[in-house]
């Protein structure tokens, strides 16, 4: 048995799509709970149950003839393995796709500062640059190679693009959508004010 298969699931795994945009947060969770090698970092979700939800779908899609989708210029490999080492599992995954041909590479292209551009109607959507590259790519691989999520569950920003993003043909994955839509909608909330507040 592979490391990245915990054991025959009681159902069949579901049926993945021929290529994925990955969202880091999905790759560092899924490292945090590995079975074999866990790594006490940050992560989020902190529910250990969550967190193996996100490690049996990384291990699905890497036992998976299913590609994943990185840009040509290294950028987004580059923060998988800034933000975790070698032996964790969402690196060992990243490298078990490169050597196994499983990966589609696409062109984005970046600014003066290193941020991936994106056309003009989601410049001032997707706020958070570093995640403009999975954007970018995931635009790049729709146009070129067809049908390609970005697969995501901590980062709830993600929700808040959600609209936008589906204009411009992009489908999103949220691999725990239930708790990712509850928080980001507790997040949403205004706090109520003091009913003794004058502002």
């Amino acid at each position: 048995m592979s490391r990245f298969t915990k054991k025959a699931p009681a159902t069949p795994a579901p049926t993945l799509n021929a290529r994925y945009v990955v969202d880091t947060n999905v790759l560092i969770a899924a490292s945090a709970v590995d079975p074999q090698h866990p790594h006490d970092i940050d992560a989020t979700p902190h529910d250990p149950e969550l967190r193996l939800q996100l490690w049996q779908w990384l291990a699905d899609f890497s036992d998976s003839k299913s590609h994943l989708v990185l840009d040509n210029q290294g950028r987004i490999a580059d923060e998988y393995q800034h933000q975790l080492d070698f032996n964790d599992f969402g690196v060992q995954v990243l490298m078990h796709k490169w050597s196994t041909a499983a990966v589609d590479t696409v062109d984005v292209y970046y600014d003066a500062d290193g941020n991936a551009v994106l056309p003009p109607e989601l410049m001032p959507v997707v706020h958070d640059v570093a995640d403009r590259k999975f954007v970018a790519a995931a635009l790049s691989a729709e146009q070129s190679l067809g049908l390609t999520p970005i697969v995501f569950a901590g980062d709830t920003d993600w929700h808040d693009w959600e609209q936008a993003l589906e204009k411009t043909g992009i489908t999103l994955l949220p691999l725990l959508e239930d708790w990712s839509r509850a928080l980001h909608d507790a997040r949403a909330k205004p706090t109520p004010r003091n009913r003794h507040s004058y502002e």
